[in-house]
């Protein structure tokens, strides 16, 4: 069923209460209000799409603290001064670059209309490598203005996967224990799983951690957050999880959302046109070819299913769970090929 403001009125401002208590200090009491995406969770948060005088406007509620804000605001306005496109965050009629109200912040951003990155379309996706180069250089001196958290990554993904790995191992273990139709598949492809998982580990064995450069990364560089515009301008909305960070993870997060895909599928070519676009403008070096190897190999959307069916499988749709499963064992003979022959490429360099 729609769910609407009013169903969560106990969670969330209803629309009268957003106009008068938010919009007002817009100027936007006015304005009509579209709800585009609610997420009740611990880090609850949510969007609006506003209206007014043929103007559009996003409305969202923020999960984080304003120390946060800060480093976000930060960092929107860094990239705006590299001549970016980024929607900056607006101040409100006192000045203020965001709304508290009953322990919830809300920062207003202009609505950028057009269409989202289509994975599809080879200009959109060459366009957003070039792009994503474009704020790694722009990134690398970045620092927040006073009173910001600093946002940092540096995960180290040798410890990762090697994590990860030993809970593939787990998972089998439980597969064979519930023996049910998802535990057999898993069993059958248990093999291609391990193999992956081990040519990424391998991977990151190779990595020096300090010869991968540095920088401002948005790291939830997906289609939904690159908006090409009405004239085909690229713009990069969404910085709620911006951190300074390795900008292989940025580069190796963009990746593998388009690699995974059915169309896509873990193709070669497109993977390494998207890599030789990037290196055009931001060299990279072994270390970091290493990296995106050992994110990209990693059986991840196995991992996430096995992981998400055993912690709650007296509870889960296991019909749902097994559809998902099976779709993604038939990319795995691809995901290995394309996985071994970048290996390859990397060992000839």
């Amino acid at each position: 069923m729609h769910k609407t403001i009013a169903n969560y009125k106990e969670n969330l401002l209803s629309e009268f209460e957003l106009k008068k208590y938010i919009l007002k200090e817009y100027n936007l009491e006015d304005a009509s209000i579209s709800q585009i995406k609610f997420k009740d969770t611990d880090k609850q948060r949510a969007v609006y799409k506003i209206e007014h005088d043929n103007k559009y406007y996003c409305l969202k509620k923020v999960y984080y603290e304003k120390d946060e804000l800060r480093f976000v605001y930060s960092s929107i306005e860094w990239l705006y001064r590299f001549n970016l496109n980024v929607p900056r965050i607006l101040p409100t009629d006192s000045g203020n670059r965001y709304v508290l109200f009953n322990d919830m912040l809300f920062i207003l951003t202009p609505w950028i209309q057009g269409e989202k990155c289509n994975y599809d379309n080879y200009t959109h996706v060459i366009n957003s490598a070039k792009t994503l180069a474009a704020m790694h250089i722009a990134g690398k001196n970045f620092y927040p203005i006073a009173g910001s958290k600093l946002r940092q990554g540096y995960d180290d993904i040798y410890v990762e996967m090697n994590r990860h790995f030993n809970q593939l191992l787990n998972y089998s273990n439980l597969a064979f224990k519930y023996g049910d139709q998802f535990s057999r598949l898993y069993i059958e492809n248990f093999d291609n799983c391990i193999k992956l998982a081990k040519l990424s580990i391998e991977s990151a064995s190779n990595i020096d951690f300090n010869c991968l450069n540095k920088s401002l990364c948005h790291l939830d560089y997906v289609n939904k957050n690159i908006i090409f515009d009405n004239d085909n301008n690229l713009w990069i909305i969404d910085f709620d999880k911006c951190k300074i960070d390795y900008c292989v993870h940025d580069i190796s997060y963009f990746l593998r959302r388009i690699m995974k895909r059915e169309s896509t599928d873990w193709n070669l070519e497109l993977l390494m046109d998207c890599l030789k676009t990037y290196d055009k403008f931001v060299p990279l070096n072994t270390h970091e070819y290493w990296y995106i190897l050992s994110y990209l190999s990693f059986p991840q959307k196995q991992w996430r299913l096995l992981r998400d069916y055993y912690n709650n499988i007296n509870i889960c749709n296991k019909v749902a769970f097994l559809t998902l499963l099976e779709k993604s064992m038939y990319t795995m003979e691809n995901h290995i090929k394309t996985s071994l022959a970048f290996r390859d490429i990397i060992l000839s360099m």
